[in-house]
């Protein structure tokens, strides 16, 4: 069985999408599942919501639950489902309600 743990990431973040700034924070979580590396998410009120695009795209994790996914527009041009969210996060994995993840495509730089 796959064990979840959240945690409260050392440090502050700042979050880039081709150069410009999506978001800063100091209340990251880390998420770490398995023996994935881990993930960073960010509290939603600390992110640039207006650079986020919705998108049709939805994934399962059986251990999470059902993520949706948000593209993101810059100046270069559209990041196509690089932002994810769990909205009704499975038990075990409440932690991240309210949060994003990012694809490499965006930047999640510890400062």
């Amino acid at each position: 069985m796959t064990t979840i743990t959240i945690r409260p990431a050392a440090g502050s973040y700042t979050i880039r999408a081709k150069g410009a700034i999506l978001g800063e924070t100091s209340r990251a979580v880390e998420l770490l599942e398995g023996g994935r590396a881990p993930v960073i998410y960010v509290p939603r009120e600390d992110m640039a919501m207006a650079f986020l695009d919705p998108s049709d795209r939805q994934t399962t994790c059986p251990h999470k639950g059902v993520a949706s996914y948000y593209s993101v527009a810059t100046p270069e041009g559209r990041l196509q489902d690089v932002v994810w969210s769990y909205e009704n996060p499975k038990p075990g994995a409440e932690g991240i309600k309210g949060y994003l993840a990012f694809y490499p495509d965006v930047m999640v730089q510890r400062v």
